[in-house]
């Protein structure tokens, strides 16, 4: 398939999942507010760092979904479809294994540190534990789709996504209508419907899959040296995905500990910020990847690393484009959404979209790790870096640190492992960082320095927070798109753009 061809199958399935993106945003944040106000900020708390817990374990499904989606668009890139259904079968039998580890290791270690180590109140502890048994099974729907998400990933089929996820924020929007008229234990009834939609998704998932793809069709199989060869794969993601989920459920534990579950309901909000904006940025990415892989396989590296480029500098203004609005106007966004924002809110989405940015330079960078399949240093080094959030996290907080200090700590890991993904990449697929420094970073860095500081001198009262909030947020909006059109973009990618909109009209 040509490059051409490729590039709109890229631009088509990002459509797709903006698609899938804009009603999942819309949804999630008329929901978040209601269930914000029918649960309180103590139960919300409670409901987060619970079902953080569960979360934690997520580091085995993680590690193994990146197996799965790398080996079968690798063999997609290959035409090899008789390998394909192996792997498969094969990635379904390692996942029903990883959810009897997990059930056995949450029924048990689980259990005791959600019954004495959080700060939860001794009356909320009964609920506690039904959030907890219902976020494991949520947990365990979650991990028996990867195996069929990675097949709709591998084929690049992204509508399917749009249309399934239609009925998933519909069904939510459902649960949030049943919370408001429920009078008894609003979080246990909460914790139960949420469980009830995973299920449904999965066999959503199931179903299409199904019907849609031959290499779905489930036979017992096994093969001893490719289950050595995806748990390779797999053990070396394991370490990087620990590190992940000791950044973002560990730290979120920590603050628990620390503060008690207020807090957990600040850094919650401001995740759901973030998950919202980088949102849009993930179906990009979602879309490139893929592609990453395949032309990796099909020894086309020369267009491999111009997705690099292209996919890590989009991506980048794309998450600026989403996030300098709510950066600049943090107080009043919340204050829109949820009236009464708690504390520490409106610092922590500023400080977790900080993060977010420096971090969105290298999702292309990490997919073309998983093409090459030699990810054993790659990993020691990025995870092992990130790894460092945990322990020195909690060092600042024993030592009187406030609340917001560990996204400072996350945001100079992020920053640390950005550098050294560039000199592990430079050897692994001969990557020229000066190239891509000259080319997204520092385009990057003159786009941010020429918007952020000018548009912070902007100041507009019309009387009402809403019309103020839609008339600075059109004004921030058209200059960063106009800054980035002229400083960012190279003059072929404004041809380009200029030869689109003249078709357009």
């Amino acid at each position: 398939m040509s490059n051409t061809n490729n590039n709109r199958r890229i631009f088509k399935n990002t459509l797709f999942l903006y698609f899938r993106m804009v009603l999942t945003l819309g949804v999630t944040l008329y929901t978040s507010r209601v269930v914000l106000n029918s649960l309180g900020v103590e139960d919300f708390g409670i409901y987060n760092v619970v079902g953080g817990v569960v979360t934690m374990m997520s580091f085995l499904s993680g590690a193994m979904s990146s197996a799965t989606q790398r080996f079968l668009s690798f063999e997609l890139g290959k035409n090899d479809f008789k390998q394909l259904n192996n792997i498969f079968k094969m990635s379904i039998n390692i996942h029903w294994l990883i959810i009897l580890i997990v059930v056995l290791i949450a029924e048990t270690l689980g259990l005791w540190f959600v019954n004495t180590q959080l700060m939860v109140p001794s009356e909320r502890l009964v609920a506690a534990n039904w959030v907890f048994q219902c976020a494991l099974l949520s947990f365990c729907c979650s991990v028996l789709g990867v195996p069929y998400n990675a097949v709709i990933i591998a084929y690049e089929k992204m509508s399917a996504f749009a249309y399934i996820s239609i009925i998933d924020v519909s069904l939510k929007l459902i649960v949030v209508f049943l919370l408001a008229a429920h009078n008894g234990d609003k979080l246990q009834y909460y914790a139960l419907l949420l469980a009830l939609v995973s299920l449904f998704n999965l066999g959503c998932y199931y179903v299409y899959a199904r019907c849609q793809f031959l290499i779905t069709r489930f036979t017992w199989y096994w093969n001893k040296e490719l289950f050595k060869t995806l748990f390779k794969f797999t053990g070396w993601n394991l370490f990087g995905n620990v590190a992940s989920v000791a950044t973002n459920q560990g730290i979120n534990i920590l603050l628990n500990i620390f503060f008690g579950a207020s807090v957990n309901a600040s850094r919650a909000i401001a995740f759901q910020v973030n998950a919202a904006i980088t949102g849009f940025v993930t179906s990009l990415q979602m879309s490139i990847n893929p592609q990453i892989v395949k032309s990796y396989a099909s020894n086309n590296h020369a267009y491999m690393h111009k997705l690099i480029i292209s996919g890590s500098k989009y991506t980048f203004f794309l998450l600026y484009l989403l996030a300098l609005p709510v950066l600049l106007q943090t107080e009043t966004v919340l204050t829109l959404w949820l009236i009464n924002p708690p504390q520490y809110a409106v610092l922590f989405c500023q400080l977790i979209l900080v993060d977010a940015l420096i971090t969105s330079f290298s999702g292309s960078l990490m997919a073309s790790v998983q093409a090459t399949g030699n990810i054993k240093l790659y990993q020691v080094f990025i995870g092992g870096i990130l790894l460092l959030n945990l322990p020195v996290s909690y060092f600042v907080l024993s030592n009187g640190g406030s609340a917001h200090a560990v996204f400072y700590v996350s945001i100079t890991t992020s920053i640390t492992a950005l550098l050294f993904r560039f000199v592990l990449l430079k050897d692994l697929i001969n990557l020229d960082v000066f190239n891509f420094i000259h080319k997204v970073i520092g385009r990057a860095i003159t786009v941010v320095l020429f918007t952020y500081f000018l548009l912070r001198l902007i100041e507009l009262d019309t009387g009402s927070i809403f019309i103020n909030f839609i008339l600075m947020s059109s004004i921030i909006i058209m200059f960063t798109a106009s800054a980035i059109y002229m400083l960012g973009l190279e003059s072929f990618e404004r041809e380009f753009i200029k030869i689109r909109i003249r078709k357009f009209f």
